[in-house]
């Protein structure tokens, strides 16, 4: 089933490591009683992701905070170091949580996991966008696939 506005995040492990830490913990609980922008992306390191996507929310993260978000989370189905690493090489530390859909299980639930070209491999996240605000889905901008633009922070800014 595909997620939609009024429904909650779903509620499936997913790992974040911080401060070399690694963290098991739930869509749910990450989004907690906050306004939060989730968004998905196919691959850790692929050139849309890494070039426009992530690099939006990184650079507009201060803007969409001061229009109400608490917190922002990448998500895509890589392990938690994967995931790290790219939040480390693309500067979102204090900016945007990475999070690892290590199994696909978040992605599967959101009705999201899509197979993908085969240089990519397994099956990955769609790219997406949306705003939960405790927990509970009130936008969301799914992209076509291999296009970027409903997904991206300048048009969710615009959006908020």
């Amino acid at each position: 089933m595909n997620i939609a506005v009024g429904q909650s995040l779903p509620d499936v492990t997913v790992h974040i490591k911080r401060d070399g830490k690694v963290t098991e913990t739930t869509l749910v609980e990450w989004a907690g009683d906050k306004s939060v922008i989730l968004i998905a992306v196919p691959g850790a390191f692929t050139p849309t992701c890494s070039e426009k996507h992530l690099p939006g929310y990184i650079a507009h993260a201060d803007a969409l905070k001061a229009k109400g978000i608490d917190a922002i989370g990448c998500l895509s189905v890589n392990d938690v170091h994967v995931m790290a690493a790219w939040g480390k090489d693309s500067g979102a530390d204090g900016k945007v949580d990475m999070i690892a859909d290590v199994h696909g299980l978040a992605a599967h639930a959101m009705g999201i996991d899509v197979v993908t070209t085969p240089v990519l491999g397994k099956n990955r996240a769609a790219r997406l966008a949306l705003v939960a605000k405790s927990g509970l889905v009130t936008d969301i901008y799914k992209e076509e696939p291999s296009v970027f633009s409903v997904s991206s922070a300048e048009y969710m800014l615009e959006r908020l």
